[in-house]
């Protein structure tokens, strides 16, 4: 078995300020104020640096929203139930929907931007691919009488940055959150 390779200290350094650099352009403009060159220079390093590392500005944004999900990621393979193994599955969804829920409602302009940015590849995409197949089996297991692959596309589909914008308002931040899981929660049926 290939050893797994260590990150240079340097192309760590590199990589968090890459990431801060894009966070902040999508605060102060949104994803069309992001750019490798944008980036590149409030990062303090070489276009050639951010583009050898994340490809494109797709490639970026996608690293980023990697980046905010990726305790969610663990803690659905690897934690603790409701969200990790051993929970009744009903609860394991309805944990995950939260989770989901939550990087979602405090990430809505990066969901917006990449989803513009990657609208062709969006089923490609890794984190895309991970939470329908997780989705998919919490369905399936639930309600094996229904298409689990379509109803796991359906409800990710919700997950729109424009539509969370909207109803995320600022005195009912979980709103959204809610929704989708009273959403969830309507298509399961009662227990």
């Amino acid at each position: 078995m290939a050893e797994q390779r260590t990150e240079r200290a340097d192309a760590v350094r590199n990589r968090r300020a890459v990431l801060r650099a894009t966070e902040q352009l999508l605060t102060e403009g949104g994803g069309d104020y992001v750019s490798l060159d944008r980036v590149a220079a409030l990062a303090g390093v070489g276009q050639g640096t951010v583009f050898r590392r994340f490809g494109n500005r797709a490639g970026l944004l996608q690293a980023l929203l990697e980046e905010r999900s990726r305790e969610l990621r663990d803690a659905v393979t690897h934690g603790a139930p409701p969200l990790g193994p051993g929970a009744p599955t009903r609860q394991r969804l309805l944990a995950f929907l939260d989770g989901l829920g939550e990087i979602a409602e405090r990430n809505a302009v990066l969901l917006f931007a990449h989803e513009q940015a990657c609208a062709e590849d969006k089923y490609s995409d890794p984190s895309y691919q991970f939470w329908h197949r997780h989705l998919s089996t919490l369905l399936a297991d639930e309600r094996p009488d229904l298409d689990a692959d379509f109803l796991a596309h359906a409800l990710l589909a919700v997950f729109d940055g424009g539509l969370i914008r909207r109803l995320t308002p600022s005195d009912d931040p979980r709103r959204f959150t809610r929704s989708i899981q009273q959403m969830a929660t309507a298509l399961l049926g009662r227990d």
